[in-house]
């Protein structure tokens, strides 16, 4: 994937579905959701206009809702794929990238909740079976909520990508970037005038000097070709130099650059592959988000029901079973689809269970959808999402350690390679956008580290 900068023009607005008006300043100062990053690449790939004439068609829909006429395989870009976007401090002869806290650690980088590891009676929900408690005397201290690639690593016992990146940081919000106030006034889009009763207040986020938001993004297109970029849209978007790209709300804009010399291993924590704890004849594995996941509810016919929400689509709610694959999962090279999922349909799946949560309150994702003639002819207010926020937890056990292995290997960002490419992005909804990229690490029971 490409990896990219972007440094913004002037303050960026970032709001979430909360109403703004009179005293409420409708939180525009958020940091944005990997949603607002991937609309402004797939929105400036529309407006390169001629440039991507000749591209892969897709047909209309979404959901599995799509229409089969012809004259409807007219939407364009479907192959986008992103990650992101992150702080990146480019202070320095090296750029250092940080991620969400791990929300079982403080800023001495180690971790200090632990699942308990006995089958108390709790009034935990199932699937649970261990509470998580806290290792140390409760405190008023917040942690720094961003943490470098190099913490993460030390953090998860991964090797480091480089020695200048291997550095231990912790940072607050306020470190990297401030929020702005201001009031406006509301306009009738039809008359140009004021909107009566329209006065709000909004907040604005400032990156500070030397601060940019890190992307990773590609578009490979198989109908495409470039004479120097070959089948990468993103990288024929960009052409080498800095290209303007509208994030958020307001039109504001942000200049967007490629980091050429960004090749090999990507700036992100490597999950661990290997030396899980064993204890009880189990292999301990924990799972980190670094970015939201959304698990919706899901019901119907030939779908077993499942609540979603804090709780991966891919655990069983009854008794913890992990309902991943073992095996080779991947589509193989003419492999029709119906073949490969039947395939996949008739692999065991991974001997582990979940055991134990830790989970923060929820993020809202929600956006505004394009009429579409297929689905949704008159557009409107998407599905509020509530997603699980990056930084949340999750605790397994593994029935042996090469099971705890495959396990880190279907979860782990990166699957079973070295850091190179993103395999895995475990939430059900939106990866393509972002979500669901997490590493693995391996946890202690509370009793073992008292």
């Amino acid at each position: 994937m490409n990896t990219i900068l972007l440094q913004p023009t002037d303050v960026l607005f970032f709001r979430d579905g909360r109403p703004m008006g009179g005293a409420s300043a409708g939180h525009g100062a958020a940091w944005p959701l990997p949603t607002v990053i991937n609309h402004a690449f797939h929105a400036a790939l529309h407006r390169a206009g001629e440039v991507f004439q000749d591209v892969h068609p897709h047909r209309r829909g979404r959901s599995g809702v799509y229409s089969d006429a012809p004259e409807h395989r007219d939407r364009r870009f479907g192959s986008l794929v992103t990650a992101g976007p992150f702080p990146v401090c480019t202070n320095g002869a090296d750029h250092t990238w940080f991620f969400p806290r791990p929300a079982d650690a403080d800023d001495s980088g180690t971790a200090f909740l632990h699942p308990h590891g006995t089958n108390a009676p709790s009034s935990l929900p199932l699937p649970c079976r261990y509470p998580v408690v806290s290792a140390k005397p409760p405190s008023k201290e917040t942690p720094k909520p961003w943490w470098s690639e190099g913490a993460w690593n030390a953090y998860l016992g991964s090797p480091q990508r480089s020695d200048l990146a291997a550095r231990p940081f912790f940072k607050k919000d306020g470190d990297f970037a401030d929020t702005e106030h201001t009031y406006g006034i509301g306009i009738n889009p039809d008359t140009g005038t004021v909107e009566e009763g329209q006065f709000y207040s909004a907040n604005y986020l400032r990156l500070r000097e030397d601060w940019r938001l890190g992307v990773l993004a590609a578009a490979p297109d198989k109908d495409f070709y470039h004479a120097t970029h070959g089948n990468d849209l993103i990288r024929c978007l960009l052409n080498g130099h800095g290209t303007e790209i509208i994030a958020g709300g307001q039109q504001r804009v942000c200049t967007a650059t490629l980091e050429t010399g960004a090749i090999g291993r990507l700036p992100l924590p490597l999950g661990a592959t290997g030396g899980f704890t064993q204890r009880d004849g189990k292999w301990l594995v924990k799972w980190i988000l670094l970015s939201p996941a959304i698990w919706p509810k899901m019901e119907g016919d030939g779908i077993a029901t499942h609540d979603g929400g804090w709780l991966p689509n891919w655990i069983c709610p009854q008794t913890g079973a992990v309902l991943l694959k073992s095996g080779d999962t991947a589509r193989q090279k003419g492999e029709g689809r119906e073949g490969w999922r039947e395939r996949v349909r008739r692999l065991d799946s991974l001997p582990a269970r979940f055991v134990a949560a830790l989970v923060a309150k929820p993020v809202v994702v929600t956006g505004w959808a394009l009429p579409n003639d297929t689905d949704r002819p008159e557009g409107g207010a998407k599905s509020t999402q509530l997603a699980v926020p990056a930084g949340a937890v999750y605790y397994f056990e593994a029935h042996s350690e090469k099971a705890a292995n495959a396990l880190a290997n279907a979860l782990n960002w990166h699957g079973a390679t070295n850091g190179t490419e993103i395999k895995n992005r475990r939430s059900t909804l939106m990866g393509e956008k972002g979500f669901g990229l997490g590493v693995c690490g391996t946890w202690k029971p509370f009793g073992d580290v008292r």
